[in-house]
């Protein structure tokens, strides 16, 4: 745990609520949805990231959350901070997850193949599951090959609503 940067958050507005959003100098370290509690997750990044959390604006992330969600941005300037995901197979999925374009979507296969191990889609999707920057890594866009949009940590309906705000899971990369 580095001491040194602080880890900033703000609570921005979303089509879900008010999502919780941390960052640090490298970028956006932990999304959380309105469900989760907001004190267990700042307690996660102070175990983890650093021991000094503090509330702050953080005015071009909620810009760029807000041009998303109203389909005018494809893309996020402010890059994913992995550093709540352990070195290995989980880190490679979401930095596999983070390479597919906006409006296409991998299966959970696809994904693991390009994380280096072609049977390991269960492991995908579990890796998947314990994303910390959802929308930031999109794994709304990682769906079965047996068809369906799959499940969701975030809850089924918004990766519904997320895969039709870009365009649904016809598209493949």
């Amino acid at each position: 745990m580095s001491s040194a940067a602080a880890v900033r958050y703000a609570f921005i507005g979303s089509p879900f609520g008010k999502l919780l959003v941390a960052t640090t100098a490298k970028g956006v370290v932990r999304v959380g949805f309105p469900e989760e509690d907001p004190g267990a997750l700042l307690h996660q990044l102070e175990g983890r990231i650093s021991d000094r959390i503090e509330e702050a604006r953080i005015s071009a992330i909620e810009r760029e959350l807000d041009s998303y969600f109203a389909g005018r941005a494809t893309r996020f300037a402010t890059q994913a901070d992995l550093g709540l995901v352990p070195e290995g197979f989980g880190r490679r999925v979401l930095k596999a997850t983070a390479r597919i374009p906006y409006g296409k979507t991998s299966t959970y296969g696809e994904v693991a193949e390009e994380a280096g191990s072609p049977r390991g889609a269960r492991a995908a999707g579990n890796a998947l599951n314990g994303n910390p920057v959802p929308i930031f890594v999109p794994c709304h866009r990682v769906v079965p090959a047996s068809g369906g949009i799959g499940g969701y940590a975030g809850h089924e309906e918004r990766k519904a609503f997320l895969l039709d705000l870009e365009g649904g899971v016809a598209h493949r990369r």
